[in-house]
């Protein structure tokens, strides 16, 4: 059985657990400050720190730090990879912690010279309060790292559990404490955020003392590790600061355009993550010290194997994933998060914003499985100079489509520019590695597209007809609403994939299968 499979299979286990606290999370939010201008703000103030985070924490430098911890550990020694890595923990430190000083400075400085809306003073109120979560996050997503290329997936994944109970105890415990306004209690969850992030970067580091690892200051400055790294990640920097800043861009248009557009459209966003991060982000995850640890041997022929294997599995996840969240948009959302001051009308918006997103559900996951392959072959300026591109598209539609058709719009312009980013990242590297041994995966792909449509279809029909007949009044109507159709989907999808002989729907029908006899036997 592939170890791929089973490894990412493990850490999909533990991201599947925090994605649902997340789900949860996003669920409380929702009943606690709906789709308001208050919950725009927020979610637009929390989008800020996020851009640095990814900017030095789980993007560039992540993607240019961990080829190289991987390559220390094959061609050097224990200790000047555990050396390395203080290196570059060290100047994090230092960057990360300038920049949050810095940022509270200024925040606090515009503040006071004035001269704001109600609804931009409170976005940068808690922004202030906020981007400490920046120095933090960052420093766990380099511990998750290191711990991934040390082999261990599933522990450190877990981290992400700890946040979200962290911050869905802050909306139950701290902010009733904080006010008897939404614009006061909102601060309950901004301190929640720190609080979260400080909890999510400790608890790797027990993990990280059993294989060795004992932080230590080494001076940055000088470190021909941390200048490989900061050289290798400017080019990744750039494409994740465009990006990011292209997220700000749309968002803050949209604020101002109307203010319940950016908290509507991030809630389709959090449903997207759920089958995304549960099995695309985790395989994406084992994938690049696997691929480095290839590269570094230079196993061409081994890393075209696992990168095509790779793509199988996400493409048998997703497109039934995807198939799920169009059909079934609406009743999704309104189990999940009608309630509260969530009410028909946000449901709707939601809905429509998440059936947008869903055709794009495997190219999102398929873009970060493709520029990990890059980054697998130290290789950061090719899938950074494809995503400038994307990016401008996406710019430009999402600033086309926001003012007719709002939070759909939006999710469209996500969906179609992500179209063009993956088909760029296959030339690519496909150019890059003459042959990519994708011969089967074309094929695979049309059988597979094919399953959905039907299992679609079925969602799609008994849905409209248990909705006829049952309606949704009640919390056991909408959960047979979602799981009734949903299940009977699925099991026209599997046999469909089992009937066509799709490998990737063999190969997890027989980890199931183990899974089930070992657990007899036990």
């Amino acid at each position: 059985m592939s170890q791929m499979l089973k490894s990412s299979g493990a850490m999909a286990a533990a991201t599947l657990t925090s994605r649902v606290l997340g789900l949860v999370r996003e669920v409380v939010y929702a009943a606690f400050m709906g789709n308001t201008w208050v919950a725009s703000a927020f979610t637009l103030a929390f989008q800020v720190p996020n851009l640095f985070r990814r900017l030095l924490g789980e993007g560039a430098l992540t993607a240019a730090f961990i080829p190289i911890f991987k390559q220390k550990e094959v061609q050097n020694d224990e200790k000047e990879m555990w050396r390395t890595a203080n290196a570059v923990i060290s100047g994090l430190l230092v960057a990360a912690g300038g920049i949050t000083v810095l940022a509270i400075v200024g925040i606090s400085v515009a503040l006071e010279v004035g001269g704001f809306k109600p609804e931009t003073v409170l976005m940068l109120r808690l922004l202030r309060w906020m981007f400490p979560y920046m120095l933090l996050a960052c420093l766990a997503a380099v511990l998750i790292g290191m711990a991934n290329a040390r082999g261990r997936f599933f522990v450190p994944a877990l981290g992400s559990v700890l946040l979200n109970v962290v911050m869905i105890a802050s909306v139950l415990l701290l902010a009733p404490r904080m006010g008897l306004k939404l614009e006061q209690q909102i601060f309950g969850l901004a301190i929640g955020v720190v609080v979260a992030g400080f909890a999510q970067a400790i608890f790797q580091i027990p993990g990280l003392r059993r294989e060795g690892y004992r932080y230590a200051w080494v001076a940055p400055w000088h470190d021909p590790t941390v200048h490989k790294v900061v050289v290798k990640m400017i080019p990744g920097s750039i494409g994740v600061a465009a990006f990011q800043i292209n997220v700000l861009v749309t968002q803050s248009f949209s604020f101002w355009f109307d203010a319940t557009i950016v908290s509507t459209f991030n809630y389709s966003v959090r449903l997207m993550e759920l089958p995304q991060g549960m099995f695309g982000i985790s395989l994406a995850t084992f994938l690049l010290p696997t691929l480095a640890g290839l590269a570094a041997d230079n196993k061409i022929p081994e890393f075209r194997a696992t990168l095509n294997q790779g793509l199988n599995y996400l493409t048998f996840v997703n497109l039934f994933a995807a198939a799920i969240a169009l059909t079934l948009a609406e009743p999704i959302v309104r189990l999940l998060f009608e309630r509260g001051i969530f009410g028909p009308d946000a449901t709707h918006r939601v809905a429509l914003a998440l059936a947008c997103l869903a055709p794009g559900l495997l190219l999102f996951s398929m873009n970060n499985i493709l520029a990990r392959a890059f980054y697998a072959l130290n290789d950061i300026q090719t899938p950074m100079k494809i995503s400038l591109v994307c990016l401008a598209l996406n710019l430009g539609f999402a600033l086309w489509l926001v003012r007719p058709y709002r939070e759909a719009g939006l999710a469209a312009a996500n969906t179609l520019s992500a179209g063009f980013n993956t088909t760029l990242l296959f030339f690519a590297l496909r150019k890059k590695l003459t042959h990519l041994e994708l011969t089967r995966l074309p094929q695979n792909a049309f059988t597979l597209l094919g399953a959905a449509a039907a299992a679609g279809a079925v969602g799609f029909g008994l849905y409209h007809v248990w909705d006829t007949k049952l309606g949704h009044a009640s919390l056991a109507v909408k959960l047979g609403a979602v799981f009734v159709p949903g299940a009977l989907a699925g099991a026209v999808y599997w046999l469909l994939a089992i009937w066509a002989r799709v490998p990737a729907a063999n190969e997890m029908s027989g980890l199931i299968g183990l899974k089930l006899r070992r657990g007899r036997q036990g």
